[in-house]
């Protein structure tokens, strides 16, 4: 079983800055990717940035240029940087953890509210 605790989460204002860390725990083998992803209102869940072995990244469209995502190897830990947000950031924010077995693991998820 595999737990992973998000944390950094909160109410910050338009061109603010917030960092979310996700911690995974438990028996952990092989991760193939950790990726965050979030679900704002009414809105399906989506991907916002994935980092896969060797340390290559992507990003939603949306998000590219201000969000930076990267990984703590040793602490089995991956996180988001997100730098001038904007209201439409807004959303429930997932840990995702992948491994190369396929099973998938996702965190509780945390609030991210961003005021104009």
């Amino acid at each position: 079983q595999v737990q992973l605790v998000e944390s950094g989460g909160g109410l910050v204002q338009a061109g603010g800055s917030l960092r979310l860390s996700c911690a995974a725990s438990g028996s952990i083998h092989s991760i193939n990717r950790m990726a965050w992803y979030r679900q704002g209102p009414g809105k399906q869940r989506e991907l916002v940035a994935l980092i896969i072995s060797g340390d290559g990244s992507n990003y939603a469209d949306s998000v590219k240029g201000r969000f930076t995502i990267s990984r703590d190897n040793a602490k089995n830990t991956v996180y988001l940087q997100m730098n001038s947000l904007k209201p439409e950031d807004t959303a429930v924010y997932y840990c995702n953890l992948h491994m190369v077995s396929g099973y998938n693991f996702w965190g509780q998820g945390i609030q991210v509210t961003v005021s104009s």
